[in-house]
């Protein structure tokens, strides 16, 4: 009986939401914001919590540099529309 190959499955694209799950989508952000949120906070909250997160992981300048470029982006997509 003749071995069986073994397959690769395709990787699923990594996003949440419409979001990249990379460093700068915005995908780890919206998943720890809605983490925070089924836990009882509040949207603004929420959003507050995560950033102070992510300022300590990444520092204020690389979490800044995220942060408008994902503004930046958000703006360019209500442009286009």
């Amino acid at each position: 009986m003749p071995a069986k190959k073994k397959t690769k499955s395709k990787a699923k694209p990594r996003t949440y939401k419409g979001k990249s799950t990379k460093t700068g989508g915005g995908g780890k952000f919206m998943m720890m914001t809605d983490a925070l949120m089924r836990k009882g906070m509040t949207k603004a909250k929420a959003r507050a919590m995560a950033a102070a997160m992510g300022r300590k992981k990444y520092g204020t300048k690389k979490m800044s540099s995220m942060a408008a470029k994902g503004r930046k982006r958000a703006a360019a997509k209500k442009r286009k529309r």
